[in-house]
């Protein structure tokens, strides 16, 4: 898919063939031009061919090896690409997403009630020799025996 193929199309197949509008792809472009500084060999893609390479990675997840031999370039030129795009979009404040209260708010209101459960030491007689009373067994009572006599009888 090369820029040239999309630029005359419609407005919501442009959309769902790259994932953003028209405006957004031009606004992007424009802090590409901005931000962009291309040092050595020109590249052999233009900027918008470029920017459509970049926007393939993030929408459809191809690999990188796809992307390369469909554009007819390196993967190592892809993923530069994807890498100087990314950095240049990110710095850009017009692509900031909202944070995540702004894009979910929740009407649930939660109650948090705390209980504390930590191990505390209980107070409990110590048990020592000397605390106690030994007793032995001669001293403490029998019961009584009934002796065997003879019944009534």
């Amino acid at each position: 898919m090369f820029y040239a193929h999309l630029k005359n199309s419609k407005s919501d197949v442009f959309k769902r063939l790259t994932g953003t509008s028209p405006e957004v792809f031009s606004l992007m472009l424009d802090s590409l031009h901005a931000g962009i500084r291309d040092f050595g060999r020109p590249p052999t893609l233009c900027l918008e061919d470029r920017l459509l390479m970049v926007l393939m990675y993030w929408r459809e997840y191809r690999t990188q090896a796809h992307i390369a031999s469909t554009y007819g370039v390196s993967e190592a030129t892809v993923c530069r690409t994807v890498k100087k795009f990314e950095n240049v979009l990110i710095k850009d404040e017009r692509f900031h997403l909202p944070g995540k209260k702004a894009l979910r708010p929740s009407e649930t209101v939660f109650e948090v009630i705390l209980i504390d459960a930590t191990e505390c030491p209980c107070e409990r007689p110590k048990k020592n020799n000397a605390a106690s009373t030994p007793a032995k067994r001669s001293v403490t009572p029998k019961k009584p025996n009934s002796s065997p006599t003879n019944g009534p009888g």
